[in-house]
């Protein structure tokens, strides 16, 4: 557990750029909520390679697509967190596409180490279309009294690597056409899930897809709407919120456990 700072400060981390996404409406609505939480001062990058950075970081948090970490960054991100660090990483975070040559999109295996940190690796999704969300473990604090509910958003079919505790699921079995790996029997893909490893973990919340006009260069010069899927519903500001405090929470009970040893400590008047 990370030792809380003396002034009470807590340090985050967000990381937001990439390909095919309305980035700066994601950058913004994540900014909004992490103000929400007066202690915390954040720093922003477009990249993971700013290790003194993270070095500092009580948390972390990614809005990401197409970013692929340094060789020495996908190794401080898996020490960081084993060391201790909470990481939510959000929708595209764990994608990355190259189109090829035939008009098809791959999924290269290019950052093992970063994915498997993240515990998935996204590989396809079907048309954006409405989905059921369901809560696979109620009793769990992040989904503790959530229904299921429908989201209209990227249904993410992904390789998921090491023990994950997944908190929401949807089901999908059909095909997903443009992605190399355009077919998928019928089961259970994880939403939502906690992947622990060492002292820390990370936290993947795969909702969350947005795209403006502009967002598909240089692929298409003008997408025709402006997609915010996830973005239009109770439920995804709530496990925003619910994940950013998550993310902090070692260090608000490294924080009380400093304060009470403190008044336990303190001298009788």
């Amino acid at each position: 557990m990370k030792e809380a700072r003396t002034a009470g400060r807590i340090n985050g981390i967000l990381v937001a750029s990439g390909a095919w996404h309305d980035i700066d409406f994601a950058r913004l609505e994540i900014l909004k909520l992490l103000a929400e939480f007066d202690r915390v001062r954040i720093r922003v990058f477009e990249d993971y390679e700013n290790l003194e950075a993270l070095a500092e970081a009580d948390f972390l948090v990614s809005y990401t697509c197409n970013v692929v970490p340094s060789l020495a960054a996908q190794e401080g991100l898996r020490d960081w967190v084993e060391n201790g660090g909470r990481w939510y990483a959000l929708h595209g975070t764990n994608a990355i596409i190259r189109l090829m040559s035939d008009g098809i999109f791959e999924t290269p295996d290019w950052a093992p180490l970063f994915v498997d940190t993240l515990g998935s690796m996204f590989r396809s999704h079907p048309p954006i279309e409405p989905y059921t969300v369901s809560v696979a473990d109620p009793q769990h604090p992040l989904v503790a009294g959530l229904d299921d509910f429908q989201a209209t958003d990227e249904q993410y079919l992904m390789h998921t690597y090491g023990d994950l505790k997944v908190l929401l699921e949807t089901e999908f079995g059909g095909e997903a056409p443009g992605f190399r790996d355009d077919n998928w029997p019928q089961g259970k893909h994880p939403v939502f899930y906690i992947k622990e490893q060492g002292q820390g973990a990370v936290l993947y919340l795969t909702l969350g897809h947005c795209r403006h006009h502009y967002d598909m260069q240089p692929l298409m010069d003008y997408w025709p709407t402006i997609e915010r899927c996830a973005w239009d519903t109770p439920e995804f500001y709530e496990l925003l919120r619910r994940g950013l405090a998550w993310a902090m929470e070692p260090v608000e009970q490294a924080s009380l456990a400093a304060a009470a040893e403190a008044r336990e400590n303190a001298p009788e008047i």
